[in-house]
């Protein structure tokens, strides 16, 4: 499978230092984010590699090991160690570069095949093959997006066969005729000799007596699962969550997955997030707005105390600096703004007329004089 070119996916070059990132990333997701593209398949495909490719590039360690490996290097269990020396073998011996992205044309899964074959890791050993990744969503209230919280979800996944605990097989089984016990079927000769899985006993080198009739032999069945997870304070609609080890269990004592979570983050009836900013809808009285006042302000914080100073319009923006959205990542914070809304006393009776009609007499000519497009 050929490697993505993360740093294209953001549009920087790959010396691109980590505030670049972050600001390609930023006006990407604006583009392409799926509330702005309601609908649009495309742009929601767009928006997820946008995703996938920032939360790789704006991790050191990740980045570090994509540059390295390429995508190879991202998942759970990949040997870094390993990797190095089976490519510091590769050009000793001058073999044709194939890539960290499948080997021998794609018939090797993994490092561990080629190097456990080439240095007589693999005799007699058995093979073992990781577990899937998984991915699923999770709805969230914004208040909870931004705060963080502790969620419960739930999921059908791969995971090992409960009756034969991932054997496959019911007895304790016989030696594979096909592999002879060594769980790989060796290809070519010489010093460039590989090894892949042996298909009859999946790698295991031992075929069942009677396969298991839960999961007819493949030791891995789908389950329902669920998990308390912990959602970190700032995430935003599209955000992805990785739980090492938590995806589709592994084939022969290998390591599960990773299972990622995709947040989908429910509109608020009175609070907008634009980033990492959020925008309030305050109502005031006409008095406040024209002598000003000190008022109580809902935060996600708890309640702050605001001055509105006198002469406020309706729309005026008052700031609340550090009550935003956090940062995933860093300490950084957004910004609370305050959008006031003067609120206008139902029609009531001759006394509340009379004062309107007085507050009118004040307006210095119209205030729609040229208001124009």
């Amino acid at each position: 499978m050929a490697t993505r070119d993360l740093y294209g996916e953001l549009g920087v070059k790959r010396t691109a230092t980590a505030d670049e990132i972050k600001k390609a990333y930023r006006k990407l997701a604006r583009k392409h984010h799926p509330d702005v593209n309601p609908g649009n398949r495309e742009a929601e495909e767009r928006f997820k590699r946008i995703s996938f490719a920032y939360d790789v590039l704006s991790d050191g360690e990740k980045r570090k090991a994509y540059d390295e490996f390429g995508e190879e290097g991202l998942q759970a269990g990949f040997d870094a160690s390993r990797a190095r020396e089976w490519k510091r073998a590769q050009e000793s011996m001058g073999a044709a570069g194939a890539g960290f992205g499948g080997v021998g044309g794609g018939r090797y899964a993994s490092f561990e095949d080629i190097f456990g074959d080439i240095f007589g890791g693999g005799r007699g050993a058995t093979h073992v093959e990781q577990g899937p990744d998984v991915e699923t969503t999770l709805d969230l209230d914004l208040l909870d997006a931004i705060r963080g919280t502790t969620a419960t979800v739930q999921l059908t996944k791969p995971s090992e066969c409960a009756v034969c605990h991932g054997s496959g097989g019911q007895g304790p089984g016989k030696t594979c005729p096909d592999c002879r016990g060594r769980g790989q079927i060796k290809m070519g000769g010489g010093p460039m000799s590989f090894g892949r899985r042996c298909e009859r006993c999946q790698g295991t080198g031992r075929c069942p007596s009677q396969p298991c009739p839960v999961c007819r032999g493949r030791g891995i069945t789908e389950a329902l699962e669920k998990l308390n997870v912990k959602i970190p304070p700032g995430v935003g609609d599209g955000s992805r969550i990785r739980l090492a080890g938590k995806g589709g269990a592994g084939r022969g004592g290998a390591p599960a997955g990773d299972l990622y979570i995709v947040t989908k983050v429910r509109p608020h009836p009175r609070l907008e997030r634009r980033d990492r900013d959020l925008y309030l809808q305050v109502p005031v009285t006409i008095g406040e707005a024209m002598h000003g006042a000190t008022i109580d302000v809902p935060t996600p914080d708890g309640t702050v105390k605001l001055k509105v100073p006198p002469g406020s319009q309706s729309g005026s923006k008052l700031r609340l600096r550090g009550k935003g959205v956090p940062a995933m990542k860093g300490s950084e914070r957004g910004d609370l703004y305050v959008v006031l809304q003067i609120h206008v006393p139902p029609d009531g009776d001759e006394r509340t007329r009379e004062a309107v009609r007085a507050l009118e007499a004040t307006y210095q000519g119209s205030p729609r004089a040229g208001f124009t497009l």
